[in-house]
């Protein structure tokens, strides 16, 4: 059975930084293109960021500057940092393996807070 198990954010202060791993079992990471994606209150499940096998990094504009991805195929992991949250970016924050899209995470809530 496949799993992807997305662990890190809860409650961060504004302009703070924190990092979204995305652990995989019953495949190898290592085979696929993996992706986060963000779903704020009420909005569609939106792409952020993918790295392809090759380690190949593309990101909406915002992102760039703020945040990135990266991957471990060792620990079979993607991660996402994000640095200088702000108000705005509260959401559930999802990984996916594979483009077209084969597998997703359960989702991962990010809180925007003072």
């Amino acid at each position: 059975q496949v799993q992807l198990v997305e662990s890190g954010g809860g409650l961060v202060q504004p302009g703070g930084s924190l990092t979204l791993s995305c652990v995989a079992s019953g495949i190898s990471i290592s085979n696929y293109l993996m992706a986060w994606f963000r779903q704020a209150p009420g909005e569609e499940r939106e792409f952020i960021a993918r790295i392809s096998n090759w380690a190949t990094r593309n990101s909406v504009d915002s992102e760039r500057g703020q945040f990135s991805i990266s991957r471990d195929n060792n620990k079979n992991t993607v991660y996402r940092q994000i640095q200088r949250l702000k108000p705005e970016d509260p959401a559930v924050y999802f990984c996916r393996a594979g483009d077209p899209p084969q597998y997703w995470g359960q989702g991962r809530q990010v809180t925007v807070s003072s």
